[in-house]
């Protein structure tokens, strides 16, 4: 989990390819990521929601 100061929580090429290394790297270790969130200001995005995990 992590916010975006902007307050915009749509997540950016840069968290989907950086959550995206995360999980595959702990999967080697057995270890599964089962979201990654995003919170705005007023609202809040899931990557498992949206497809992004």
């Amino acid at each position: 989990m992590h916010n975006h100061p902007s307050g915009d929580p749509t997540p950016s090429r840069a968290d989907v390819e950086m959550t995206r290394q995360v999980a595959e790297a702990l999967k080697t270790l057995g270890i599964a990521v089962h979201d990654h969130v995003v919170i705005g200001r007023d609202e809040w995005r899931s990557f498992r929601a949206l497809g992004l995990l």
